[in-house]
């Protein structure tokens, strides 16, 4: 068999097992658990189940923008990505700040003239805004705050009843 035979048998071949390989499996290699809002005053740390994530979605991408060792390829990425190297990170802390206007972000994002993604949303509202909107288009998983994630006493306190909401200036008795 020529040379030029062996390359088609094993392009083949790997694409062969590309395809009949699971999505899932594709990935890199990711925890079962992930535990959320280590640093949270207000709420506990909660335990996300990405096991259970991956066995339901089977594919990375089904949560993640990025896979890691994949190119681009959403369309509206790909207008100026489309020469980017392979991913390398896919946690959202890899993209997303956890402090998005700290002094070091914002100067981080103004120093760069020709930076496009200065709107680029920080760790909290892309993990809020990507599961919840999942989960609302799926009908199926938490969708309200203490459904994920339990108060704190300083929780308690910042949200308790007799704080929220002014009392009218005509119900004091004078």
């Amino acid at each position: 068999m020529s040379s030029y035979k062996h390359l088609i048998v094993a392009a083949l071949s790997l694409g062969a097992i590309s395809v009949f390989t699971p999505l899932a499996a594709q990935c890199a290699a990711v925890p079962d658990s992930v535990t959320l809002n280590q640093n949270g005053t207000l709420y506990k740390p909660f335990d996300f189940n990405h096991a259970k994530h991956i066995q339901q979605l089977k594919e990375c991408a089904g949560c993640h923008h990025h896979t890691t060792g994949t190119l681009v390829l959403d369309p509206d990425c790909a207008r100026c990505h489309q020469n980017s190297s392979p991913t390398a990170v896919v946690s959202c802390k890899g993209c997303h700040s956890a402090q998005p206007f700290s002094p070091e972000t914002l100067a981080e994002k103004h120093a760069d003239k020709q930076r496009y993604h200065k709107d680029k949303m920080g760790l909290k509202g892309a993990m809020h805004q990507n599961c919840i909107g999942c989960h609302q288009k799926e009908g199926a998983g938490p969708v309200g705050c203490q459904e994920c994630h339990t108060r704190t006493e300083a929780g308690e306190a910042f949200n308790s009843s007799s704080r929220l909401g002014a009392k009218p200036a005509h119900a004091k008795k004078h």
